[in-house]
């Protein structure tokens, strides 16, 4: 179990804490780290990062998924977009957002054969598509937001 060494709360919509994690768990000393987390308590990731997404860019940070880890989508009131992320990769899809051949959007998340089995999964928007409307937008920052997980 991780412990709670200190927190700050930011008025950009984040917690940056200071955690205590038990280094016997990987065969390594305790050890401390920075982590963020929305006010809510999901996990953002790295405070820089949280940061950037909620300060810089106006983003509320969400889970895709209420059964995900971390956030990897999030609304921006000031640009009225939504956006999809990962480790690798940023993008913001807003009203009058198209789908071109290529984009990360429009690939699905996993590969040939899962999608073959499992075609639920492919949550990707076909080439063209068109955001008409913030849920539009909603749609393909998840669908990319797969794609580069």
């Amino acid at each position: 179990m991780n412990k709670v060494l200190k927190i700050k709360i930011y008025k950009a919509g984040y917690i940056v804490k200071d955690e205590l994690f038990n280094g016997a768990e990987c065969g390594c000393e305790d050890f401390v780290m920075k982590t963020a987390y929305t006010l809510s308590g999901d996990y953002i990731g790295d405070p820089r990062v949280a940061y950037r997404l909620c300060k810089k860019l106006g983003i509320k940070p969400e889970k895709a998924d209420p059964s995900d880890n971390v956030c990897s989508i999030g609304f921006s009131v000031q640009n009225q977009k939504w956006y999809g992320w990962s480790h690798r990769a940023i993008c913001g899809f807003g009203i009058g957002s198209v789908a071109k051949e290529g984009d990360s959007c429009t690939m699905p998340g996993w590969v040939d054969e899962y999608v073959k089995e499992h075609p639920e999964a492919d949550i990707s928007v076909p080439v063209g598509f068109v955001a008409n409307t913030l849920e539009d937008a909603k749609r393909m920052a998840l669908a990319f937001a797969e794609s580069v997980s």
